[in-house]
């Protein structure tokens, strides 16, 4: 316990408390707004397509809040900041705080213990309980909300392993099952088989994974000069392939938990394929999101520790107009890195990068 009191002091647990409070208060004040003016806007569609009470409140709003505030962290935290610390140096208590020795650094230990705190909380709520929430969200907005529901795919290629490519000109989401299927077997460029079907099917029945049977088929092996041809009408196969690999839906990339999504950015890569940048986006916010929490703190503290007249009107506006201008430049560098070839970690981390040296700046002048 020696220890425990030499890093936090009492004083240090008093704004240890005011700042996960403000934080707490803050969410949960502006998403209780947003949840009335969402409910506001979508009680027509609820009605409409007969959405269950259960539903909105379990399956939609349930996830809708943790969404949400995970999302909008950046901008819960300098609102705190901002707000607790204009009150106390208005109560002159920061004035009191240095007038006992205490230096502007050493003040800035519980709001980093306390960025931590949120940092760690909004890194495991990204990366493996709101993609879960997210899954049961997404279906029942795609369900009741939007009617729109991701369940056929056209013509769809894809690498499958090393040198095998699969092709389906058809995939029905509904039954699993794609309709004038290939596969093609490459060795140093050559092809060795090349297999044909009328249909194939995932058993979701089936203990293993990949399990696909293919009906009336056509095999042509060649070796050498020579081909081999043979037919059946079904073969049981093991193809790296599963129906969410044809059937990519909107936001898919926030319902993978992290593990998840990097095994998913692996694999798509391998197969060469060219929809992976938003999945390898997301998976660099989730790492450079927390961070902000530091940033943004070391901001919000350096702007509202000064005493000044006109209290903390200002400085709310101004620590409002900075987290939503880190909120927009982080979604403009996504969208750039999707659709205008950024790599995906310059633009997840390019706004922490920029942020850090206003943090910088405003810090070496902060009151010390």
């Amino acid at each position: 316990m020696k220890w425990y009191k030499r890093l936090i002091s009492r004083l240090d647990m008093y704004l240890i408390k005011k700042f996960l409070g403000t934080y707490f208060f803050s969410i949960a004040l502006i998403i209780s707004i947003a949840v009335v003016f969402d409910f506001n806007e979508n009680i027509d569609k609820f009605t409409t397509n007969h959405a269950p009470w259960k539903g909105i409140i379990f399956e939609y709003y349930a996830n809708f809040v943790p969404y949400f505030s995970n999302l909008f962290s950046p901008l819960f935290v300098f609102i705190s900041v901002i707000f607790f610390t204009s009150k106390l140096a208005e109560n002159s208590e920061i004035i009191a705080m240095m007038a006992a020795g205490m230096s502007f650094k050493r003040l800035m230990r519980p709001y980093m213990i306390s960025a931590a705190i949120i940092a760690v909380m909004t890194f495991l709520l990204g990366a493996y309980v709101i993609p879960k929430g997210s899954v049961t969200r997404l279906n029942f907005e795609n369900t009741y909300k939007k009617k729109k529901r991701t369940e056929f795919a056209q013509n769809v290629q894809l690498q499958v392993d090393t040198g095998v490519i699969a092709f389906i000109e058809h995939f029905d989401g509904r039954t699993k099952t794609g309709y004038h299927f290939s596969l093609d077997k490459f060795v140093n460029k050559k092809l060795v088989s090349h297999l044909t079907a009328a249909s194939v099917s995932y058993d979701t029945l089936s203990d293993e994974r990949y399990h696909w049977r293919i009906n009336n088929y056509t095999l042509r092996e060649l070796k050498g000069m020579r081909e081999y041809i043979s037919h059946g009408s079904r073969i049981d196969s093991i193809i790296a392939m599963e129906p969410s690999d044809f059937l990519l839906t909107r936001n898919q990339q926030e319902t993978l938990t992290s593990p998840e999504l990097k095994e998913y950015i692996v694999k798509q890569r391998a197969r060469g394929s060219g929809n992976v940048k938003p999945f390898e986006v997301e998976y660099q916010k989730r790492f450079a999101t927390p961070f902000a929490s530091f940033i943004l703190t070391i901001i919000g503290l350096s702007l509202s520790a000064r005493k000044r007249k006109g209290g903390m009107g200002l400085y709310l506006g101004i620590g409002l107009a900075l987290s939503a201008s880190y909120i927009l430049f982080q979604t403009v560098s996504s969208t750039f890195a999707i659709n205008a070839d950024w790599p995906p970690a310059l633009a997840a981390w390019l706004p922490n990068i920029i942020f850090a040296f206003i943090a910088f700046f405003l810090y070496k002048k902060a009151p010390q």
